[in-house]
């Protein structure tokens, strides 16, 4: 199977958020990955938390780049899969600082990004990339909400067992 590579500059400003919300939203529904399906979902989750950190903790810009199974011949670039049905977010930057899961206190206004990638993901990790970093996720396609494989970084839910999460 192949995996289309296809990537996004970000600049470091706050709006570029939602531009790549946008654009990962495309790029899925190109692939006929409905907007509204989970898998959609969460991959649009994932990639603003970690646009999101690139733009806010390094004030610099960075570079958002999907690998999307199932593409069609003669599209981009292409890569054998590593996982035929994965799909892969990843967002490098040019910071050197490694990534620190924090847990975040009740009234806190952030802090809360990792783990949620952590929570969603299927793998997560980084790895230096240049004189910065890339920051990764993958999920599976054939994976059910609440239910990832072993992490690559972390523990899933069970790393914050006993915290509590407040949506407001």
């Amino acid at each position: 199977m192949q995996v289309l590579q296809v990537q996004l500059e970000i600049r470091p400003d706050p709006t570029e958020v939602g531009r790549a919300r946008r654009w990962a939203r495309s790029r899925l529904a190109g692939l006929g990955i409905a907007a509204d399906e989970p898998l959609a979902e969460t991959l649009i989750l994932l990639v603003s938390e970690l646009v999101t950190n690139a733009v806010v903790h390094t004030g610099h810009a960075a570079v958002l780049r999907l690998s999307l199974p199932g593409a069609a011949d003669g599209v981009a670039e292409v890569a054998e899969a590593p996982t035929a049905a994965t799909v892969r977010v990843e967002v490098a930057d040019s910071s050197s600082r490694a990534p620190v899961p924090r847990c975040a206190g009740g009234d806190a206004t952030g802090g809360r990004g990792l783990a949620l990638v952590d929570c969603l993901a299927d793998r997560w990790g980084w790895s230096p990339e240049g004189a910065g970093k890339s920051i990764w996720c993958e999920l599976d396609r054939c994976s059910q909400p609440g239910q990832s494989a072993a992490m690559a970084y972390g523990s899933g839910l069970s790393a914050y067992e006993g915290l509590a999460f407040e949506a407001v």
